[in-house]
């Protein structure tokens, strides 16, 4: 039945209806076209298949491009030129194997060993071009705090606002470390604070493993000339890298480890969160409580 076929506006309302409800809002043809017979392959009109060619030998078929495989040749000769005096071209040696950075490490270890003094560390900080992040950061962040004091703390890298004023945690984070070091009666005039890593990682990104490398040699260093009575390692990277181990800071927390420096002086350290990780996982202060006033108690009996 089409539209043609029907007669009274009735029967033509309930035909355009039923198409609505089929989807059918555009009219294209007059007449119906029944696309499943245009669809139907006719033998008659195929095009006869295409004859396959005749397979290659196998040796054709395994013969090399020109160029590949094959040793070069001499170019051809130019006009007048004797080939047999042109010499074969030397072959280039390979580069040997060597690990990255190795160099500047080796470098960092002289510096630091070099030092006599924080302000010679400094100095020597200041002039060494050895690690790539120097060169991405605004300001050297060495340390705040008092070189003179019986606790030294340890963080990772300085942040943004770390890098901008050229002293460690003066962001959110350090705000909250100068809460935590009072509610055990400190503050900056009887800590010292310091980073492992001294210039900002782009991004604030993880350091590498060959950036901590290299900056390693300067925070011994450092504590070695600080010589504290307690050593702070404030989150995971600062512990695993002063006192060698492999464990996560959860598990590293609250347990004295031994921070052993070059000249062999063996500082307690106590491992704990970082203030970062505080801010974002608040219910975990009360671990970094009880772990500073384990400081506050060995503060106490090595006076």
């Amino acid at each position: 039945m089409t539209a043609a076929s029907l007669k009274t506006p009735a029967e033509l309302a309930e035909l355009f209806a039923f198409y609505a409800s089929a989807g059918v809002d555009e009219a294209l043809e007059d007449a119906p076209v029944d696309r499943f017979a245009e669809a139907r392959p006719r033998q008659a009109e195929r095009a006869p298949a295409p004859v396959a060619p005749a397979r290659e030998s196998r040796a054709e078929q395994r013969a090399p491009e020109p160029g590949l495989n094959r040793m070069p040749e001499r170019p051809a000769a130019a006009p007048g030129l004797d080939v047999s005096r042109v010499p074969d071209a030397p072959a280039r040696p390979m580069a040997a194997a060597t690990v990255p950075d190795e160099g500047q490490i080796m470098l960092a270890r002289q510096l630091a060993a070099s030092a006599s003094t924080l302000d010679e560390l400094r100095q020597h900080m200041v002039a060494f071009d050895g690690c790539n992040l120097k060169f991405t950061a605004k300001n050297l962040v060495f340390a705040d705090g008092n070189p003179s004091a019986d606790l030294m703390l340890v963080g990772e890298a300085p942040g943004r606002d770390e890098d901008l004023e050229g002293l460690p945690f003066v962001g959110r984070s350090g705000r909250l470390l100068d809460l935590m070091l009072a509610a055990i009666g400190l503050d900056r005039t009887s800590a010292y604070i310091a980073n492992v890593i001294p210039w900002r990682p782009p991004g604030n990104r993880t350091p590498t493993p060959h950036e901590t490398e290299i900056c390693r040699p300067f925070i011994e260093r450092q504590i070695e000339l600080v010589n504290p009575k307690v050593l702070v390692n404030l989150g995971g990277p600062s512990a695993k890298t002063l006192l060698n181990t492999t464990e996560g800071i959860l598990r590293l927390r609250g347990n004295w480890r031994v921070h052993t420096t070059a000249s062999g002086t063996a500082i307690p350290a106590m491992p704990t969160l970082h203030p970062a990780y505080l801010l974002r996982t608040p219910a975990h202060k009360k671990l970094a409580w009880r772990d500073f006033l384990e400081v506050k108690a060995k503060l106490r009996g090595l006076a």
